[in-house]
């Protein structure tokens, strides 16, 4: 046994300190956002788990003399250690997902509630029937894994749901590949959990699988910063380029291709009247506009920032009465979200399109032409207001 609790603790060590450089990595950096924050979380909840769970393997080789109090403590701390790392990798998936209510008080009490009842009983049991729980001889029961699994696996399966529906509706393959991983990889993380607790309770299958699964979305943090915009948060330059270099891409069957370039009026009087914050902030605004009117349409858009004012969207839909509507639905939208976000004043855009044609031609033709026509719809937008 005390072979065991040597291997046991070890692993659990070399996780802790795998996280702990993930962590101190990820706090050390300038420009922390919110799902890198949720993600933080779910690391210090997978450390706190490690470290409960090395005492439990020093209760269970009587490495440390288990006492009831001992005993207690520890399987209540795995629990609430269980639970905090399923619920956090909810929120962190909720957050990557962009899902509207998440921030909200109601919602969030309600993404509780399965922790909350489930602590209740836990603890209402122990009082009534504590040999459900723990027995005599201080040995932790079945009646305690059915705790340990029930409100994690509710997080989870909330995790799976949110996942699945956002991939099924996303039409850009990467991100729903992203959104698929983000649902179905902590599977494994459960499949490591029930091999340990029913099959190999003294093997670390737990903090390996959850060392893996946590690496692998840390390296796709990073490709994200390295692809995404950080004032934004939409595809940089670098990655529509990327993008466009794919014919996949830019030419799919059954679909038209167009190219619409995007910029703020007058950017830079907002910024001279208003101060670089509130440019800022003005950008801020119409990337989430962006976002929620592109969600509204169904076919495939790419989007991304160009640089300063600019933006670039790739649109895929069947014909160009399809297009139409998603530019004055931008336009609308925009006119909303200045209201609601109270910035003191209104802006408004200039839209180019273009379409991509049959080969020879290229995006970045098709990207001048747009360009052209982005010029003489900003034109003519200030001939109408001064006429």
């Amino acid at each position: 046994m005390n072979n065991f609790f040597i291997h046991y603790t070890e692993a659990n060590i070399v996780c802790i300190i795998i996280f702990l450089i993930l962590l101190v990595h990820d706090l050390l950096g300038i420009d922390r956002q919110e799902k890198q924050i949720k993600y933080d979380n779910a690391l210090i909840s997978f450390i706190f788990y490690f470290a409960v769970d090395s005492l439990w393997s020093a209760l269970v080789s009587n490495t440390i003399k288990p006492t009831r109090f001992l005993v207690v403590l520890d399987t209540f701390l795995l629990y609430l250690g269980m639970v905090f790392i399923t619920y956090f990798w909810l929120e962190y998936a909720l957050s990557v997902e962009q899902y509207e209510k998440r921030n909200d008080p109601r919602f969030r009490f309600l993404l509780m509630t399965p922790f909350i009842i489930s602590t209740l009983i836990l603890i209402i049991t122990y009082f009534v029937n504590p040999g459900f729980l723990i027995n005599d001889a201080f040995e932790v029961q079945d009646g305690f894994n059915y705790f340990l699994v029930t409100a994690p696996y509710i997080n989870l399966a909330a995790v799976l749901y949110y996942s699945v529906r956002k991939a099924i509706s996303e039409e850009n393959p990467v991100e729903k590949r992203k959104f698929l991983l983000i649902g179905l990889f902590p599977l494994m993380v459960v499949i490591g959990g029930l091999i340990e607790t029913f099959f190999f309770p003294y093997e670390p299958f737990f903090a390996y699988s959850s060392t893996i699964l946590m690496l692998v979305f840390f390296i796709q943090m990073i490709q994200r910063q390295i692809s995404a915009d950080p004032l934004t948060g939409l595809n940089n330059r670098g990655q529509l380029l990327r993008y466009t270099s794919q014919k996949s891409n830019m030419r799919k069957d059954k679909r038209l291709t167009y190219v619409v370039m995007i910029d703020i009026n007058d950017f830079k009087s907002i910024n001279d009247t208003y101060g670089h914050a509130q440019g800022d902030k003005a950008l801020i605004i119409l990337a989430d506009s962006f976002k929620k009117v592109i969600n509204h349409h169904n076919f495939p858009v790419f989007l991304a920032r160009y640089g300063g004012d600019e933006f670039i969207m790739i649109v895929h839909p069947t014909s160009e009465s399809e297009l139409l509507p998603l530019i004055d639905d931008i336009r609308s939208e925009l006119r909303k979200q200045c209201i609601e976000n109270n910035i003191g004043f209104i802006f408004t855009v200039g839209i180019g399109y273009d379409q991509l044609k049959e080969e020879p031609d290229t995006f970045q033709r098709c990207l001048q032409r747009a360009d052209k026509k982005l010029y003489l719809n900003k034109r003519q937008a200030k001939q109408e207001l001064y006429s």
